[in-house]
């Protein structure tokens, strides 16, 4: 590998979709606020605790990686907590915390309107 992990024959690794430094963008919206949804505060706020330090499930830099990871399709489509959701989701599937049917079932019981455990 080069410097800079580009490849032989590149000057520069290519760029990821969430990679827009030096690209134009427009001018800056500086009046615009964002009040966050009621369910981006609760993903805010499952993060905090994930990555506290009794808990120590994800850190920082896996959170980067894995929104890095999302690839350019999902990442220009989803939002910045959607992002964050997936994200999160990815890592405890990693890191064996859910497995993918447990995932799976909670999915279909929102999407039915039933988000409590059938218990």
């Amino acid at each position: 590998m080069q410097p800079g992990n580009a490849m032989p024959g590149q000057s520069h690794p290519p760029r990821g979709a969430h990679d827009l430094g030096g690209l134009p963008a427009g001018p800056l919206q500086r009046d615009a606020t964002h009040e966050p949804e009621w369910w981006e505060k609760r993903i805010d706020a499952l993060l905090t605790l994930l990555g506290d330090a009794q808990r120590r499930l994800i850190r920082t830099d896996e959170l980067r990686r894995a929104i890095e990871s999302l690839g350019e399709d999902v990442y220009t489509t989803h939002t910045y907590y959607e992002r964050w959701t997936l994200a999160i989701a990815t890592l405890l599937l990693e890191k064996g915390v859910l497995s993918s049917e447990e995932l799976d079932a909670r999915v279909e019981r929102i999407r039915r309107g039933t988000p409590t455990a059938d218990r």
